[in-house]
């Protein structure tokens, strides 16, 4: 059945969280990234990594399928979704110990080619109502039609554009075979794809799949590393495409586009040569 864009415009329930560092220092962890900044809690209120901010946002996704417009959507058609694009706004550090709550709203829906375009604006805001960060996700319901006609209550802010396209550094990353596990309980992200192989092959994957949010995540705990002087701190936007599936284990490379501004733009590849990250872009504090 369609969706509707009679649920542009709506905006879910707000979702409270209590961010210990416990759960940040698990997010990190599970990444393979042991900077202290994430994780010494001896001399220092530990930060959550700049993509910290996606384990806040899963169980408000998920409550999007209670808003006017979704009803007509069955199981089938809601496992077709795909998140396609990420831009994330940091607009300062998450850090342990805080009270946060987040909100979806859903800005645009519109008929493409490949199914329902949908963007989605996330806020997090503290305890003062006052905005932590912001992000706005492309998703694509494959084969999933929209009645009305295409609508927006806002129009999503314009990327950092990148005219090079020669790389200036790259760095393998590797990826074990238990990562989406690891990452799926570090990052309280459950969806069946990413460990249950049964269910990733009957959704036609070739098998279990690593999230997106986590080859995203693996790629900025390099940039900050190699770019950042480890300084997770210094992040104030990233995101980019997700454009092809990373399988475990492998290994993926991490290519450096360019240093132009304050942003580092990037892309990620496949062992075999396919793009998974493409358009990435991180812009930081100098």
């Amino acid at each position: 059945m369609p969706l509707d864009t009679a649920m542009v415009g709506q905006s879910t329930e707000r979702f409270c969280h209590e961010v210990d560092a416990r759960w940040t220092m698990a997010y990190a962890a599970g990444l393979g990234d042991f900077n202290p900044r994430y994780l010494d809690t001896d001399t220092q209120t530990v930060v959550a990594h700049p993509v910290f901010p996606v384990c806040l946002e899963w169980p408000v996704l998920l409550a999007m399928g209670t808003l006017p417009g979704y009803e007509n959507s069955n199981r089938d058609e809601a496992a077709r979704g795909v998140h396609a694009a990420h831009d994330l706004h940091i607009y300062r550090p998450l850090q342990a110990g805080a009270k946060l709550t987040t909100q979806a709203t859903v800005v645009s829906l519109e008929q493409i080619k490949p199914g329902a375009a949908q963007t989605t604006r996330l806020d997090t805001v503290d305890e003062k109502g006052e905005l932590v960060c912001r992000t706005y996700q492309l998703g694509i319901s494959r084969g999933v039609a929209v009645t009305g006609r295409a609508a927006a209550v806002e129009e999503a802010p314009a990327w950092p554009h990148c005219s090079r396209t020669e790389t200036l550094d790259g760095w393998p990353i590797d990826v074990p075979a238990g990562a989406a596990h690891v990452y799926t309980e570090c990052a309280r992200i459950y969806n069946p794809i990413h460990t249950d192989r049964a269910v990733a092959l009957a959704a036609g994957l070739p098998d279990i799949i690593l999230h997106g949010t986590a080859t995203l995540a693996l790629a900025v705990s390099r940039l900050v590393d190699k770019c950042l002087d480890g300084n997770p701190r210094r992040v104030r936007r990233l995101g980019g495409r997700f454009s092809a599936m990373v399988l475990m284990p492998s290994s993926i490379e991490l290519c450096l586009l360019d240093d132009a501004d304050g942003t580092l733009f990037f892309e990620v590849s496949t062992e075999d040569g396919r793009t998974a990250f493409s358009n990435g872009f991180l812009c930081y504090e100098s």
